[in-house]
């Protein structure tokens, strides 16, 4: 789907715009960021490989854009992008918590030596600032609810390990080198740019997209289990948030990035046959090994350090998703 062109707000004379590095700008996450960047009017590169992110994605923001094709494992691809740069929002990553147990390696190569090659090259640009794209599947299968920054990281696959290991490489480089750097532990982010094909799409796109074509959507598990949903517009002001806050506060710390709300699969089902108005049942099927059982976030801390607040809680966001796919499906 086209989306209309953005107007953005005239500067005044010799006005400087910031100047922002996504990785992954081309990803579901990271495109909506770019968009939420230029309408803030500042200027923004992005650096992709496509190997998941999507040029379509960017194909009406791209005037507005400086685009770096190049593999966050690349260090001269990453220097170009991090060039006069005052932050990185690192969003780039190989997701998905089947692919990593498919594929380990991969997995920790991208995920792992890709953020530590980001953080040398922000380093060695003199980048004042890196925000990274953490996961709460750090976690794990922890009994206690709602979860806390305080709890001990249990990863259960390795997808999760690799983002732990991304954590304690920002506060490593904000305790040695003195970098400002933040973890944003996002909670099953959904809305508009999620693909909702393949293997490995996400659970709220791959609903809609089966229930719209009439087909039994595939719920791994007794569809019991529950995830903290958070929509993507409360993704994007928590980055924006974080490279602004106060350099004290950027000490490497983690912070949930949520709603505060559980919704079990089954929920989103029902509520998705309602808003499409159709009448398909779900087939079960086994768990996948490395899926956590129940998932709520405690977000007092991103509150406390960053002023952030969820402002599109999950019926809306559901409301505005399903708008979307509707035109894209």
């Amino acid at each position: 789907m086209k989306v209309p062109p953005r107007s953005f707000r005239r500067r005044a004379k010799g006005e400087r715009m910031a100047k922002y590095l996504v990785t992954g700008g081309a990803g579901f996450i990271g495109c909506n960021l770019v968009r939420f960047l230029l309408e803030k009017d500042c200027q923004v590169v992005v650096l992709d490989n496509f190997s998941t992110g999507r040029r379509e994605n960017l194909e009406e923001v791209a005037g507005g854009v400086e685009l770096i094709e190049g593999d966050i494992r690349d260090r001269s691809a990453v220097d170009r992008a991090v060039g006069g740069c005052s932050a990185v929002f690192h969003q780039a990553a190989l997701g998905s918590v089947p692919r990593s147990v498919e594929d380990p390696l991969t997995s920790h190569d991208v995920n792992v030596n890709g953020t530590v090659n980001v953080l040398e090259a922000a380093r060695s640009a003199g980048v004042r600032r890196v925000i990274f794209a953490a996961s709460s599947s750090a976690y794990g299968d922890q009994p206690v609810s709602p979860k806390r920054e305080s709890m001990p990281p249990l990863p259960r696959s390795p997808y999760a390990a690799g983002k732990v290991a991304g954590e304690a490489y920002m506060r490593g480089y904000a305790a040695v080198f003195g970098m400002e750097t933040l973890s944003l532990r996002y909670f099953n982010v959904f809305g508009p740019y999620q693909d909702p094909h393949g293997a490995y799409a996400a659970v709220i796109p791959a609903f809609v997209s089966k229930l719209l074509a009439g087909k039994p959507p595939v719920v791994f598990g007794d569809g019991e289990q529950t995830r903290d949903f958070c929509y993507i517009a409360n993704v994007c002001e928590a980055n924006w948030l974080a490279a602004n806050a106060p350099a004290e506060a950027c000490d490497g710390r983690p912070l949930n990035i949520a709603c505060e709300q559980a919704t079990s699969l089954n929920q989103i089902l029902d509520q998705l046959r309602k808003l499409l108005n159709v009448d398909v049942q779900a087939e079960y099927a086994h768990p996948r090994p490395g899926d956590v059982r129940d998932s709520l976030a405690d977000v007092s801390c991103a509150k406390e350090t960053i002023g952030y607040e969820p402002k599109v809680l999950f019926a809306e966001g559901l409301e505005r998703a399903i708008e979307w796919y509707r035109d894209c499906l």
